[in-house]
């Protein structure tokens, strides 16, 4: 009988397995020669190392693609390595769904019809839209890579966007999540309390802030290089020290279990973030116990997320254009759409006609 795949094999190409902290591959019968004889060949201790070194062994980037699934095994190799690592996993799961659909068609076959039946046919919409969304970015490669002439559904398949979330966590909601009570001295709630202040008063992105070390608190302020933009423009943000923003870092310095040169460490005194799978699981928890317990012992009724915080910030700035700084957003459309959600007054005009 067939073992399962485990949680850690989710994704993975075909024949790929991860233990013992590696990625190998086991050998198709009969072709052990072309892998130094081995029938488990090891790739590497990293998705990016495994999926290079596949590559280089299998030659695929010469060969000519002429399936969907071809295609998205040279995607696979090519592109998803230089991806952050949590988006490298979202991709790998929805590969590997594209795959089991329309793996088999001959890459020149698709047509936009058979996207929106893609569509339909998923459950999930959300889901289903992020992976045409990749399936789109595959065959603009493949243009690249003179696969094809034209890519076949690229401005002839509009996707429906997400409705943009529009919860406004409220003044007195703040109150309330600043009055839970602690149950320790340092750590846990008070931690996600001076988190709380430091995001309202910045806007920062969760993975930003879980990366503040002592060396960014400089003397004009906060340094931050925002991770979405450091492998592109690299451009630097500094939050201009004001009393307020003073004194929310220090009280984040107070409440840490252990000091550390993270602003925000766990009891080891290590940051948050794993940078070789971008996740933050211990803080995570933290964070769901807080929202937990603040919807059970207090007024506040309607769950809030950290993005609603961000939100909540970018909506109380004074204006839309210092609302697009304080997000870094380089288009202040995505700061309208999604991050200012505050009702716009508007005055009446005045009767003219008394």
């Amino acid at each position: 009988m067939p073992r399962k795949r485990n949680a850690e094999n989710a994704g993975l190409p075909a024949r790929w397995r991860n233990y013992h902290g590696a990625y190998y591959y086991q050998v198709p019968h009969g072709q052990e020669e072309q892998w130094e004889g081995k029938k488990q060949f090891r790739l590497g201790t990293s998705l990016p190392e495994a999926y290079k070194e596949w590559a280089r062994r299998l030659e695929l980037t010469t060969q000519k693609a002429s399936t969907i699934a071809q295609l998205l095994d040279r995607y696979s190799l090519e592109v998803v390595p230089e991806k952050k690592p949590t988006t490298q996993a979202q991709n790998a799961v929805a590969i590997k769904r594209l795959k089991a659909v329309l793996g088999d068609n001959a890459m020149e076959s698709l047509r936009p019809q058979n996207v929106y039946q893609y569509l339909d046919a998923r459950e999930s919409k959300t889901a289903a839209r992020r992976e045409v969304e990749i399936l789109s970015h595959a065959y603009t490669k493949a243009v690249e890579w003179g696969y094809l002439d034209k890519h076949p559904f690229k401005g002839e398949v509009r996707l429906k966007g997400l409705k943009a979330r529009t919860r406004y966590i409220e003044d007195w909601e703040v109150v309330e999540m600043l009055a839970l009570e602690s149950r320790r001295k340092v750590g846990s709630v008070l931690v996600i309390q001076a988190y709380i202040r430091i995001k309202l008063l910045t806007g920062l992105r969760r993975g930003d802030m879980l990366r503040l070390t002592m060396s960014d608190l400089k003397d004009d302020g906060i340094h931050v290089t925002p991770a979405k933009t450091e492998e592109s423009s690299g451009k630097s943000i500094i939050y201009e020290w004001a009393p307020d923003l003073k004194a929310a870092v220090d009280a984040a310095k107070v409440v840490r279990p252990r000091i550390s040169n993270f602003l925000f460490c766990n009891r080891m005194g290590d940051g948050y973030v794993d940078e070789e799978s971008g996740r933050a699981g211990g803080w995570d928890s933290m964070w769901k116990n807080f929202v937990e317990r603040a919807l059970e012992e207090t007024e506040i009724k309607e769950r809030f997320t950290e993005h609603d915080l961000r939100a909540k910030c970018a909506s109380d700035a004074e204006s839309l254009e210092h609302a697009q700084q304080l997000l870094a957003h380089a288009d202040k459309r995505t700061t309208q759409r999604i991050y200012r959600r505050k009702a716009e007054r508007v005055k009446p005009l005045k009767d003219k006609f008394k």
